[in-house]
């Protein structure tokens, strides 16, 4: 089977690991609760931030983000490396800005997650992701933004929306746990 995933806060826990970086520059101690009560994909409104505000904080801090320490969801990394064992084709489809994606898919291969190569697309908007989905002729492919998912109800790709707190409005098939994952593409 062909497998698309969708990388930040799918298969890595990407804001809540930017949420401890913003209380650490910010010297602040915002507990993590309120970070998973949060209705937007957006991190700064706990920290008192203007959306230009937060705009600056977030672009100034990329590198930091997306490159130090960031914890994958558990079992996600498990169960690609046993997808790509059982020969399965997996694709990584990120919408993460142009100047990262060499670097992305090198931090990806040393986190452990199989990557071949032709199967790592970086650097375009959320719905240009929509044409490369449809390209690929996935079987399912795995994301946490709705407004990617929600135009891919007309394919014959499977979706399956990766649970976050700003998602909670969409009626799709939903991930919370990633050991959960077989039993949820086979329902």
């Amino acid at each position: 089977m062909k497998f698309g995933f969708d990388i930040d806060d799918t298969l890595i826990d990407l804001r809540a690991h930017a949420f401890a970086i913003y209380n650490k520059k910010m010297e602040k101690d915002i507990p993590i609760d309120i970070f998973h009560t949060l209705k937007r994909v957006e991190i700064h409104e706990p920290f008192g931030l203007s959306d230009e505000e937060g705009a600056a904080m977030w672009n100034s801090s990329l590198e930091e983000i997306y490159f130090t320490n960031c914890p994958s969801f558990e079992g996600s990394l498990t169960m690609l490396q046993a997808l790509a064992d059982h020969g399965h084709d997996i694709y990584y489809i990120t919408s993460r800005p142009k100047q990262f994606c060499a670097q992305t898919k090198e931090w990806m291969g040393a986190q452990g997650f199989p990557i071949k190569e032709g199967h790592f697309f970086c650097g375009m908007q959320d719905a240009e992701k929509v044409a490369i989905i449809k390209d690929l002729a996935l079987d399912v492919y795995v994301d946490d933004k709705p407004v990617v998912l929600e135009t891919l109800q007309n394919i014959q790709t499977k979706v399956v929306l990766k649970n976050q707190s700003y998602n909670q409005h969409v009626e799709l098939p939903r991930l919370h746990h990633w050991q959960d994952f077989l039993a949820l593409i086979e329902a």
